[in-house]
């Protein structure tokens, strides 16, 4: 019956190959799709507010405060992963258009990481961090026709 079906819908005679059924059965729903985004990105914003509310720790608060804000942006940058899928969101940020902001974002997460844990300098976290939230916008707002 499983046979017919098939032909009568148009799709190929042949059984299912083992790796289509494993792709098949991990493809997410449109609607756990949208709960996975809202989850990452709600985790997202938490973590860079939790990032500014611990900027003001005496020390260690700038450093905490760099390496939270920085989660928080890889957070929301995965959580459109669960929209697009995670090769067309690659597929998508490294398209000639938006090449320069992707690398630039990519960049400044990178080296705010590595001024608040390897070269342990605060300011250059914060300015980093600065540049993150710069870069950010732009990455987004390539995203949107004719808005650079």
């Amino acid at each position: 019956m499983d046979k017919l079906k098939r032909v009568l819908s148009g799709r190929d005679a042949e059984e299912p190959s083992g790796l289509a059924e494993v792709i098949d059965s991990t493809s997410l729903g449109w609607g756990t799709r949208v709960k996975g985004f809202i989850a990452c990105f709600a985790i997202g914003c938490l973590c860079s507010i939790l990032g500014s509310c611990l900027l003001w720790i005496p020390k260690k608060g700038l450093v905490l405060f760099a390496v939270f804000y920085t989660l928080g942006n890889i957070a929301s940058i995965g959580s459109t992963m669960f929209l697009m899928g995670p090769m067309k969101q690659l597929k998508r940020m490294f398209e000639p258009t938006r090449l320069i902001a992707t690398i630039v974002m990519l960049l400044c997460l990178i080296l705010t990481l590595c001024s608040a844990f390897w070269w342990r300098k605060a300011g250059l976290a914060l300015l980093f961090c600065i540049l993150q939230f710069f870069a950010m916008a732009w990455y987004s707002i390539s995203f949107i026709p004719y808005a650079r």
